[in-house]
C-alpha cells in the first residue's frame, strides 16, 4: 500500500535514474559522515538539509513479509541508489518492474578491492557538477518535531515524493525482496572473484530435495544420495545443465536405528520387483500403484497388519512404508542354498623383510585380544597360512591340542594337504588357536627366506575355501618374487613428478582371473601392504577389486624405526576384524522408468546391468553410479531410485537391507543448476577421473577435472536472466565446486610436478573409488580449526560432557595466526600446527611443557592435563573420532619441524610447485567462462 500524498510534486521532476548495477547492496549499518551520492541532477535550489519535518509522522511501510527491516546507514561504494528519509523505504508492489541491463563493470586487479560503483544520474557534460548535503546521524526512526519551519517541511515532501515516484526507488524494493527470498531458498550467488571467503564456518550440509509431501522421511544423503535435487526432465535438460548425473550409495553403513521387519511375504511390484516405500501410492486399502514403473498392484492381507500397534486396518501405518530405509529378514525363497558359516582365513607374508618389521607379532596380539568380537556364531571357522619362498599350512586336528606346520615347496601345482584340519572352529578350538598366536612370531623370527610365493599362496587359499566362501585376509610386505603371479619393479623413481604417470594398469592378469575365480565361489580378498620398496600396487590390487574386497596400504611401516606407523596400522586393523560383515551379497539398482545405470564405480565384480556381486560387504565401503535418461520424464512429478542388499550377517540370517530415494522432476534449467549436489557431483567426478587415469593419461584426467568445472560454471551463468558481467557468478550450491576442484588437483592420485611413489598414488585412487562421500571429501579437503581459542562459548552438551565447536578455516596460510594452533582433520589422520607464538599458557595446558623451544619436534599421543584448556581440547578431538570407524592417529607439529610439510601439502588453496592457487585457479576458471 503506497504512503499518502504527502504534498503538491514538485514542478520540476529529475530525470529517471539509471538502475543499479547488478550488485546486491549490503546490509546498512549505523550512518556515518560520508555524504551519500545525489539522486541525480541537482535543482537549481540546494535542498535543505534533512531532518524533521513535521509533527505528525507519515506510516511506516517497513520491508516485505518474512524479511526483516535493516537499520539504514550510509551506502558504501558498491551500495544501490541512496535512500531519503527512513519514512519512505518500503516496497509499493511485489511486481518487480523492468530492470535496464547493468553497466559492465571491470574486474578489480585484486579480489580483496571493492568494485567501483558507476555514477547515479545522467552522464552528459553540460549539466552543472551535483550538489551535495549531509544527513544527519540516524540511529532510528526519530521523533518529529513541531517547530520546524514549514517551507523546510515542504521541500522535504517534495523530495519524498519525488524518490518514491523513481524507477531507482522500484528497483531496490524489487532487489531487496529478491535477494531475500534467494537466500531463504538456497538460490543466492556470489562473485567468486570478489568473495575469496566461500567455505561455511559451520560446515557443508548437502542440500535436501523438496517433494511435496514432505512428511515423508526420505533417505538421509549419508546412505543414498544424488548428484542433482531435482532431476532434469530430458537427456537435452540434461546436457544443457553440463553436469554429471549420478548417484552415491554407502549400502551398508553402520546405523543406530534400523527397522527390521520379520514377514512371511515381502511386498514387492509384480513388474519390475521394486520393494513397497513411502513413495508408493495406495488405491485404497487393497492396492498400491508402484512409484517406478506405476503398475498397480495387489496388497496381501497380511500388510493390513500394524506390528506396532498391534492394529489391522491402515496399510501406511506399516514400517515399510514409513521408513527410506529398512531392513526384512528373507524368507527362504531367498536362499539359493543354505547361509555360509562365517570363515575367516589369513595368509600371512613370512618374508625375511616382512618379518623385520615386527608387523607379525602386532597381528597375532590383536587378533588375541579381538577373538570374542569378531562377528560369527558357534558355526565360526577360522584358519592361518603363511607364505615366504614356500607355503607353509597350520593344522589343528579337533582331536589333539597340538598345532603342526606343514610347508609345501612345489609352487607351479599348490596342493592343499589335509583340508579339514586347517579351517577349524573358533568356539570348540580356541586353545589351539590362541597357541598358534603366540608361539607364530618365534616360529619365524629366524628365517632366511627373501623371496615373496604370493600368487601360489592365494592359489591355495581358494582352493581351500572353494566349497565355503568366506573372506581371505592377506597381509604382504614385498614385491612377489617367485612361482605363478611373479611381478618385476616397473616404477622409475626419476619420474615420480612427472606430469603424466606410467605404470597405472596392472602388469598381468593373473591376480584378475584369481580375483573373478574367487568372486564366483563367494570368497572375498582383502589385502594389506606393509611396504617400504614397491610391490607394484596397481597389479596387487586387482585381487580385492574385483572380488568385492577392501585395500589397506601402510607405506614404511616398521615397528623401531617409525613407530608413528604402529597406531594407525593398530587402529585400521582392530577396526577391521570387529566391524560387522555381510557375506554371499549382491545389490541392485532400481531407477524410475526412462532412467538407466549407465556405470559402476567400487570394488565389485558386475553381474548383470544392474546388479552387482559383493561376495562380501563391509560398513566402511561405498559405490557411485552414473545415470542416463533415456526416455523423457514428462507428466512425472518424482523419480526414484531404490537400491536393495541381499546378504547373509555373520550369524547366519539372510537378509535384505532396502534403501529408497525420491526427488522431484523439474523441466527449468535454473532449477536443475540450482539444486546441484557439489559434493555428490565432485565425489562422482573424482571416480571417473581415476577411471580416466587408467584408460588414457593422467593429463586428460585433470584437463577433464578442470573443464567440468569451467562447465558448470557457464551453464549457471547461462541460467542467470541477467548477464553478470565480467563476474563470475556461482549459486549456493556451486561455489564451493571450483575449491575442491582444486583441491583433487592437488591430490595425491592426481597431482603433478611433486613426487609422489606410484604405490602411494594407486592407493589414493583406491580410496576415491571406494570412501563415502563425506570421507572422500574430507581426505580432499581436510577440516582446518583453530584450536587456540576454544570456549564453552557455542558448545554441544553430550552426555554431560561440554563439546566446544570452532569454526572451520579454509586451507591457507593467510588464515594462520602466528600466536595460534592449528588441527587438520584428514578422517584418516589428525595434524596439529603449533606456531612459534603460541602462548606459553596453551602450551603449559595443554602440552605440558613450558615454552615453544621446550616442545618436542613431532608428539604423536596429546596429553590429558587436569585443566579446561586440555579438558576441552580432548573433548573436542574425541568428539570429532565418534563421528567416524575408528580413531584417527594424532600428530602434532611445531611450526620449525622437519615434518611441517606433512601440514603444509593439505593447505590446498596456496600456490604449489606446478600447481596453481585458488585466486589464480579462480582467474583462470573466469577467463574461461563464457
Amino acid at each position: 500500500i503506497a504512503p499518502p500524498p504527502l504534498g503538491p510534486p514538485s514542478s520540476i521532476a529529475p530525470p529517471p535514474l539509471v538502475p543499479p548495477s547488478s550488485i546486491a547492496p549490503p546490509p546498512l549499518g549505523p550512518p556515518s559522515s560520508i555524504a551519500p551520492p545525489p539522486l541525480g541532477p541537482p535543482s537549481s535550489i540546494a535542498p535543505p538539509p534533512l531532518g524533521p519535518t513535521s509533527s505528525i509522522a507519515p506510516p511506516p511501510l517497513g520491508p516485505p513479509p518474512s524479511i526483516a527491516p535493516t537499520p539504514l546507514g550510509p551506502p558504501s561504494s558498491i551500495a544501490g541508489p541512496p535512500l531519503g528519509p527512513p519514512s519512505f523505504v518500503g516496497p509499493t508492489s511485489f511486481v518487480r518492474p523492468p530492470v535496464a541491463p547493468p553497466p559492465t563493470v571491470a574486474p578489480s586487479a585484486s579480489l580483496s578491492q571493492p568494485l567501483s560503483r558507476p555514477p547515479m544520474g545522467g552522464s552528459s557534460t553540460s549539466q552543472p557538477p551535483p550538489a551535495t548535503f549531509q544527513r544527519p546521524p540516524i540511529t532510528s526512526y526519530p521523533t518529529i518535531a513541531s517547530s520546524v519551519a514549514p517551507q523546510t517541511s515542504t521541500n522535504q515532501q517534495q523530495m519524498q515524493r519525488q524518490y518514491q515516484q523513481s524507477p531507482a526507488a522500484a528497483v531496490y524494493q524489487s532487489n531487496v525482496t529478491r535477494d531475500g527470498w534467494n537466500v531463504g531458498w538456497g538460490t543466492d550467488s556470489v562473485d567468486l572473484l570478489q568473495q575469496r571467503q566461500v567455505l561455511p564456518p559451520g560446515g557443508v550440509e548437502p542440500p535436501k530435495p523438496v517433494l511435496a509431501q514432505d512428511f515423508v522421511r526420505n533417505c538421509i544423503p549419508d546412505i543414498l544420495r544424488c548428484t542433482f535435487t531435482k532431476v532434469p526432465e530430458t537427456k537435452s535438460l540434461l546436457q544443457k545443465a553440463k553436469m554429471p548425473f549420478g548417484i552415491l550409495i554407502h549400502p551398508f553403513k553402520d546405523l543406530e536405528q534400523l527397522p527390521v521387519v520379520s514377514c512371511q511375504q515381502i511386498v514387492r511390484c509384480r513388474s519390475c520387483r521394486t520393494y513397497i516405500n513411502p513413495f508408493v501410492v495406495f488405491r485404497g486399502e487393497r492396492r498400491w500403484e508402484c512409484n517406478l514403473c506405476y503398475r498397480i498392484n495387489e496388497l496381501p492381507d497380511e500388510f493390513q497388519y500394524d506390528p506396532v500397534s498391534q492394529t489391522y486396518g491402515d496399510p501406511s501405518r506399516r514400517p515399510e512404508v514409513r521408513e527410506a530405509t529398512i531392513e526384512y529378514i528373507a524368507p527362504s525363497e531367498y536362499m539359493l542354498r543354505p547361509p555360509q558359516p562365517a570363515v575367516y582365513l589369513w595368509l600371512l607374508d613370512t618374508s625375511r623383510q616382512a618379518v623385520d618389521t615386527g608387523y607379525l607379532q602386532i597381528v597375532c596380539d590383536v587378533l588375541r585380544e579381538q577373538l570374542d568380537n569378531i562377528p560369527g556364531d558357534r558355526r565360526s571357522l577360522f584358519g592361518f597360512m603363511t607364505f615366504s619362498a614356500t607355503v607353509q599350512f597350520y593344522l589343528m586336528p579337533e582331536e589333539s591340542d597340538s598345532v603342526n606346520m606343514l610347508e609345501v615347496g612345489d609352487l607351479e601345482d599348490i596342493f592343499v594337504p589335509h583340508p579339514d584340519d586347517l579351517l577349524v572352529n573358533i568356539s570348540e578350538q580356541r586353545d589351539q588357536i590362541e597357541k598358534l598366536l603366540k608361539t607364530l612370531p618365534q616360529t619365524h623370527a629366524n628365517t632366511t627366506h627373501t623371496q615373496s610365493a604370493l600368487g601360489p599362496a592365494l592359489t591355495a587359499a581358494y582352493r581351500l575355501l572353494y566349497s565355503l566362501g568366506g573372506r581371505l585376509t592377506v597381509l604382504t610386505s614385498i614385491l612377489p618374487s617367485i612361482g605363478p603371479g611373479i611381478l618385476k619393479a616397473r616404477e622409475d623413481p626419476n619420474q615420480r613428478a612427472a606430469t603424466d604417470v606410467l605404470h597405472l594398469n596392472p602388469a598381468t592378469d593373473f591376480y584378475k582371473k584369481l580375483a573373478l575365480d574367487c568372486s564366483g565361489q563367494q570368497i572375498a580378498v582383502d589385502l594389506f601392504t606393509l611396504n617400504s620398496q614397491y610391490i607394484d600396487l596397481a597389479t596387487l590390487s586387482g585381487i580385492s577389486k574385483f572380488s568385492g574386497g577392501c585395500v589397506h596400504h601402510f607405506p614404511n611401516f616398521h615397528v623401531h624405526l617409525n613407530p608413528s606407523s604402529v597406531s594407525p596400522f593398530v587402529s585400521c586393523l582392530t577396526r577391521y576384524i570387529t566391524r560387522k560383515i555381510g557375506f554371499e551379497a549382491v545389490m541392485r539398482i532400481r531407477a524410475t522408468r526412462g532412467l538407466t545405470i549407465t556405470n559402476f564405480h567400487g570394488h565389485f565384480f558386475v553381474r548383470s546391468p544392474d546388479l552387482l556381486s559383493l561376495p562380501n560387504i563391509n560398513p566402511d565401503a561405498g559405490f557411485a553410479m552414473q545415470v542416463g535418461i533415456e526416455e523423457p520424464l514428462h507428466n512425472i512429478r518424482t523419480a526414484a531410485f531404490q537400491a536393495a542388499l541381499l546378504y547373509t550377517s555373520s550369524r547366519g540370517e539372510r537378509r535384505i537391507r532396502v534403501h529408497t530415494l525420491c526427488l522431484p522432476v523439474t523441466g527449468n534449467l535454473h532449477d536443475v543448476v540450482n539444486t546441484v549436489d557439489q559434493q555428490a557431483a565432485v565425489a562422482l567426478l573424482a571416480r571417473m577421473a581415476v577411471d580416466r587415469c587408467q584408460n588414457s593419461t593422467s593429463t586428460d584426467a585433470r584437463d577433464a577435472l578442470v573443464n567440468a568445472c569451467i562447465d558448470a560454471l557457464t551453464s549457471y551463468r547461462n541460467s542467470l536472466t541477467q548477464s553478470p558481467g565480467r563476474a563470475l557468478m556461482a549459486g549456493h550450491n556451486l561455489k564451493l565446486w571450483p575449491m575442491y576442484t582444486l583441491a583433487l588437483l592437488k591430490s595425491i592420485s592426481f597431482r603433478g610436478g611433486l613426487s609422489t611413489k606410484l604405490d602411494d598414488r594407486v592407493f589414493a585412487m583406491c580410496e576415491l573409488k571406494t570412501l563415502p562421500t563425506r570421507a572422500l571429501i574430507a581426505s580432499i579437503y581436510p577440516d582446518l580449526y583453530p584450536v587456540h581459542n576454544l570456549s564453552e562459548s557455542g558448545a554441544l552438551n553430550i552426555d554431560d560432557e561440554v563439546v566446544p565447536q570452532p569454526c572451520r578455516l579454509q586451507l591457507s596460510a593467510e588464515y594462520l595466526n602466528r600466536d595460534g594452533a592449528y588441527l587438520a582433520d584428514t578422517g584418516s589422520k589428525m595434524i596439529m600446527y603449533v606456531r612459534s607464538s603460541i602462548s606459553t599458557q596453551w602450551l603449559n595446558d595443554v602440552l605440558d611443557v613450558e615454552h615453544f623451544a621446550a616442545m618436542p619436534q613431532m608428539i604423536h599421543e596429546l596429553p590429558e592435563l587436569d585443566n579446561n584448556t586440555s579438558v576441552l581440547l580432548n573433548s573436542f578431538i574425541k568428539h570429532l573420532n565418534n563421528n567416524r570407524p575408528y580413531q584417527s592417529p594424532i600428530l602434532i607439529l611445531r611450526e620449525d619441524s622437519p615434518a611441517r610439510l606433512q601440514f603444509a601439502q593439505l593447505l590446498v588453496e596456496d600456490r604449489t610447485e606446478g600447481a596453481k592457487s585458488y585466486v589464480e585457479f579462480v582467474q583462470f576458471l573466469s577467463s574461461n567462462v563464457k
